[in-house]
């Protein structure tokens, strides 16, 4: 086995203690203090250097049935990471190696070499693949090219756009020929962004007023196309405003993850039949089959500056519970990442 020196004896995780009713609280988490993990055949330890936090781990907490396993209690919780490979056991994998992997919240990560991708830090920064070259940015363009059928002339209304994968749509849409852009954020800060450096047309805080009449102000003409990251009042809204055949791709409901109640439903769903609209939700593990095209298209818009995207940094293993508590509250511009 090869290794680095110097390795430590201790490694730092995050542990789920009890499912979160409501939105999470400190309690239900711990940060536990566990050996390094021993190597097996075909194996490599892993230094994590960036940690991912994404809204869809909201759900993964609860014990509900859904489309991933949930964390299990008294567990390491997992996410995406980028770190340095420090020992390996695996013929294609060499010490000093940078990897892309699922097993975040810890420092150190004992990984089947057949789960870990090399990445470059010479092609692109290593937190990029956690964000725009990585899940957020292929949710982006599968969301919004394949399951919401984009085409040239759309008009494109994005909600959560200032997050990481929102952001990515709206300046994947004007790369792909949209007629407008619009986004939704939560501050002046955001709307900003949105507007001045990532070139969306239009943009409005949903916190100054009605959602509806702030899309019809800003989309006087409808939308075709609608990314949802957020449900709620950001759904009923697209849906008043779509055009006819327009499309609905739900990505996320971030508003109602922190719900004790079920939501109540879109009130005007009956303007679908109207509209011919479209709603399909979608998953990006659905959607790999694109990554190869996705790498393609999109790489060289981020290594040209055609591509803009933001990150938000947090340090500290000791603050992962902190970040992602922040991407609930939206604390973030872009994509939030843990640095160790």
């Amino acid at each position: 086995m090869a290794e680095s020196p110097a390795l430590p004896s201790v490694n730092r995780e995050w542990h789920l203690l009890s499912r979160p009713v409501g939105w999470p609280k400190e309690e239900d988490f711990t940060l536990a203090e566990t050996d390094l993990p021993a190597l097996g055949d075909g194996q490599v330890l892993v230094r994590n250097e960036f940690l991912s936090v994404d809204p869809y781990m909201r759900g993964r907490m609860s014990a509900a049935k859904s489309y991933v396993a949930p964390y299990e209690l008294n567990q390491p919780m997992q996410g995406g990471a980028v770190g340095e490979v420090v020992a390996s056991n695996a013929e294609d994998i060499a010490v000093g190696d940078r990897v892309l992997h699922w097993f975040g919240w810890r420092e150190y990560a004992a990984v089947d070499a057949k789960n870990a991708v090399k990445v470059d830090p010479d092609v692109a920064p290593l937190s990029t693949y956690l964000g725009v070259l990585g899940m957020p940015g292929l949710t982006a363009y599968a969301g919004l090219l394949r399951t919401a059928s984009f085409k040239e002339g759309d008009a494109v209304f994005v909600s959560g756009a200032a997050g990481a994968v929102g952001g990515l749509v709206g300046q994947i849409a004007k790369l792909k020929g949209a007629s407008r852009v619009i986004g939704s954020a939560g501050s002046a800060e955001k709307v900003k962004l949105l507007t001045e450096e990532y070139g969306f047309d239009a943009a409005f805080n949903y916190k100054d007023g009605d959602v509806s009449k702030q899309l019809r102000a800003a989309a006087p003409d409808g939308v075709d196309v609608y990314f949802d990251n957020v449900g709620g009042d950001h759904l009923e809204a697209a849906i008043g405003s779509l055009n006819r055949n327009g499309r609905i791709a739900v990505c996320g409901m971030i508003s109602v993850y922190n719900n004790t109640e079920p939501a109540p439903g879109p009130k005007n769903l009956a303007r679908l039949i109207q509209t011919r609209g479209r709603i399909e939700g979608f998953l990006v593990g659905d959607h790999y089959d694109l990554q190869p095209k996705f790498v393609e298209e999109v790489g060289p818009w981020v290594r040209e500056g055609k591509l803009k995207y933001r990150e938000t940094f947090v340090e500290g293993i000791e603050n992962n519970l902190e970040a992602f508590l922040g991407v609930l509250r939206g604390d973030n511009t872009g994509k939030m990442i843990v640095k160790l």
